[in-house]
């Protein structure tokens, strides 16, 4: 049974920091490209970051690109690095793990790309 299990979500000031962590468990962690989205209220679900299984290469919405960072353990564990946080990142923040096919580059950003979805951590940016 596959499980993405996200953590690290909270309250934060506006300009802080934090660190969203994603436990995977019952997959190939190597066999797969995870991803992050996050989704605010009234809003539809919009990719963050992607990283892919061997790590060589991520992928960002451009308009974060530079703020937030995506790595892995490259055992069973995605973070997502956010710096200077602002109020429209408050959202909730979901982990996803995508088979690691060869036109992943085509695809990374797209939520039908994703075949397992975590629950989501709630992040909280006050101004």
């Amino acid at each position: 049974q596959v499980q993405l299990v996200e953590s690290g979500g909270g309250l934060v000031q506006a300009g802080g920091s934090l660190r969203l962590s994603c436990a995977a468990s019952g997959i190939n962690f190597s066999r797969h490209n995870m991803g992050w989205f996050r989704q605010a209220p009234g809003t539809e679900r919009e990719f963050v970051a992607a990283i892919r299984g061997s790590g060589e290469r991520t992928y960002y919405a451009p308009s974060l690109k530079g703020r937030f960072t995506i790595s892995d353990n490259a055992k069973s564990t995605v973070f997502l690095q956010m710096n200077s946080l602002q109020w429209v990142d408050s959202a909730v923040y979901y982990c996803a793990a995508a088979p690691n096919r060869a036109d992943f580059s085509g695809y990374y950003y797209r939520q039908s790309g994703y075949d397992f979805w975590g629950q989501g951590t709630q992040v909280t940016v006050s101004s």
